[in-house]
């Protein structure tokens, strides 16, 4: 999510656009598509980890099993931007306001987003095994 947000500021720096009410709109929007790519690649990789696989293969079964949906429905969420990018005519500068800050954060979200999910993943599988060894235990390491 944080690079889709990165992207966002980079492609309205690159338009030189402002971060306008219409930018933080479309930064909404960009922040729940984003999420919700993150949910689906973790919802699999915690299923994963409750069948009994450990924490690196369940990250990759994880983004290996939802690599293809969240890339198709990321760059329909992009190609259909496009022409909010590209506007011209009345109300373009809104679009463009809009549009392009969604436009390149989902696009860093997408390209980036997919190898730093499972990483995440694991950093945060991990440390909550070490904090749950350090406290008794009291969850399973497996869940």
């Amino acid at each position: 999510m944080s690079v889709g947000i990165f992207g966002a500021l980079v492609a309205i720096a690159f338009a030189g656009l402002s971060f306008d009410v219409y930018a933080q709109i479309g930064l909404v929007a960009l922040i729940a598509l984003a999420a919700k790519n993150g949910i689906l690649i973790v919802a699999f990789a915690v299923e994963q980890r409750r069948l009994g696989e450990d924490i690196n293969a369940a990250a990759v079964t994880g983004a290996r099993l939802r690599f293809r949906p969240v890339m198709m429905t990321s760059f329909a969420f992009i190609f259909g931007l496009f022409p909010l990018v590209i506007a011209r005519g009345a109300g373009a500068a809104t679009r463009h306001a809009v549009g392009t800050p969604v436009f390149g954060g989902m696009i860093a979200a997408s390209v980036f987003g997919i190898f730093l999910i499972p990483l995440l993943f694991i950093v945060a599988e991990r440390l909550r095994a070490r904090v749950s060894r350090s406290t008794g235990g009291a969850r399973s390491n497996k869940a």
